[in-house]
């Protein structure tokens, strides 16, 4: 049994415990027997709380919450949790063994929603980069191949769940994160629009409004659940996107209405390359949804044409790592330099450290913009959906998105249609639709209107009941 529930949902495995075919202890006891089995050869969890959650496995009532008993781990960045550890990937506080006084608003939202938490994944420094390498835990390794990368910065998390250690675990996305990994991992990853997930009650938003909470899945419907779960304005957060129609959950069971979506397959950039085994995933991916009946047509936003932005995001960043180094030498009470992160966000904050105000005002001018031109897309001409590969490459062996001379632009090349629509805001969505010769998942994305999570996840799931990926088991798993 212990087996075969690793290799369920997360909805499947709260429906047994429904049932009381199981309890949440022994689907507690399977994810821990499978993290302990596994965790050694992917070093996706770093932090373990199984004990607690024993103890809270067997003392929680059932008062309907539709996770009740089901285990999650959380990313070691954001999702802070009382009296848990969190290092955001650093050394700085690992170190202190930093502890975080309270609960996030998000990891309230889980536990109400009935999720015990097991313990943390492995992520980079500050989250900022798109392999899971840090030097804090060292790399985490890609269940389908473990040469390489699982992607980040939600690396672990997706290792996890691709795995089998646990069905769900929490990512954040401030310009890929959670849609990296999940086309790394073979999973799905939704990053919700713009607000919708509170990042309460320390944080209002970060990255002028980039990043955003949500969680890795392998099946829509539990990302779908999750949200409902998550989403939704708290006290003092400076701006909330619509309520959806319906519930999440509800618009994966209808079929959603006849869709025009605009597919690209090629770099909107000059001068930049998309790997064939991308194209051929979108192409594949534009030919179901033609037979299902929606209108395909090559096109996209104009805006994404536009060269500047990979600058502009990047000061945007930047600056915010600066501030972090504020952060972090208030907390430790002493001043923090630049070179006690690791190179890249060395480099990062020394450029933020550069930037006066008044330039980061007008990156934050010129984002504004470019979200009006890029929504236009949408809102004037029509489309509802863009689809696009998720990375212009399949998964890069370990090391190669770390090179301390090299990050930059290869992480540029690789990131070519994700950190777009952090800066605009919208919901996207990544599907594990694709494999290349090598057997490494190659995902594919899709983009929606800005707060229509509720179309994109009708539309995957419609993809999913035709095109189904379950049972498709990487190289190291629990089941």
């Amino acid at each position: 049994m212990k087996h075969d529930l690793m290799s369920i949902d997360a909805l499947g495995q709260a429906e047994l415990i429904k049932e009381a075919k199981v309890s949440p202890r022994e689907v507690t006891e399977a994810s821990i027997a499978s993290i302990e089995a596994i965790n050694p050869q992917l070093n996706a969890v770093i932090h373990q709380r199984f004990e607690a959650a024993l103890q809270e496995a067997d003392q929680n009532e059932n008062l309907g919450q539709p996770f009740f008993g089901v285990p999650l781990l959380l990313k070691d960045l954001g999702g802070l949790m009382q009296g848990e550890p969190h290092y955001g990937g650093t050394n700085l506080l690992k170190a202190i063994d930093w502890r975080s006084p309270i609960d996030s608003f998000l990891v309230s939202s889980f536990k109400r929603a009935g999720f015990i938490v097991l313990g943390r994944t492995n992520c980079p420094e500050l989250g900022s980069t798109v392999t899971t390498e840090p030097r804090s835990y060292g790399p985490t390794r890609n269940p389908w191949n473990t040469e390489y990368s699982p992607g980040g910065s939600s690396g672990g998390s997706a290792a996890a769940v691709s795995s089998g250690m646990v069905a769900v675990a929490h990512a954040n996305d401030g310009g890929g994160s959670i849609r990296i990994p999940a086309s790394c991992c073979g999973l799905v990853g939704l990053k919700p629009s713009r607000g919708r997930v509170s990042q309460g009650p320390l944080m209002a938003d970060a990255w002028n409004g980039a990043t955003i909470d949500h969680v890795l899945t392998r099946s829509v419907r539990d990302s779908a659940a999750v949200l409902d779960a998550i989403s939704g304005y708290r006290t003092g957060d400076p701006f909330t996107p619509w309520l959806p129609p319906y519930s999440y959950l509800d618009s994966t069971k209808t079929k959603p209405r006849r869709m025009k979506i605009a597919l690209l397959d090629r770099p909107a950039i000059a001068g930049r390359k998309v790997d064939p085994d991308c194209q051929a995933a979108v192409n594949s991916a534009g030919a179901i949804l033609e037979e299902l009946g929606h209108e395909v047509t090559e096109a996209h936003p104009k805006a994404m044409e536009e060269d500047e932005f990979q600058t502009t995001f990047t000061t945007i960043a930047a600056c915010w790592v600066a501030a972090d180094l504020e952060n972090f030498s208030a907390l430790l009470g002493r001043k923090v330099e630049p070179n006690e992160f690791e190179p890249e966000n060395e480099y990062l904050a020394e450029w933020g450290r550069n930037s006066s105000a008044a330039t980061y005002l007008k990156a934050t001018t010129w984002i504004a913009a470019f979200r009006r031109r890029m929504l236009s897309f949408w809102e004037e001409e029509g489309f509802d959906v863009l689809l696009t590969p998720t990375l212009a490459r399949p998964p890069a062996p370990l090391g190669y998105l770390s090179d301390p001379k090299l990050w930059m632009e290869r992480t540029f090349d690789y990131i070519q249609f994700t950190p777009q629509f952090n800066a605009t805001g919208q919901p996207a969505i990544s599907l594990p639709l694709y494999s290349n010769t090598e057997g490494l998942p190659i995902g594919v994305q899709l983009v929606g209107g800005f707060a229509k999570e509720h179309e994109l996840l009708s539309l995957a799931a419609e993809i999913e009941r035709v095109r189904p990926w379950k049972g498709i088991r990487p190289k190291v798993c629990a089941y």
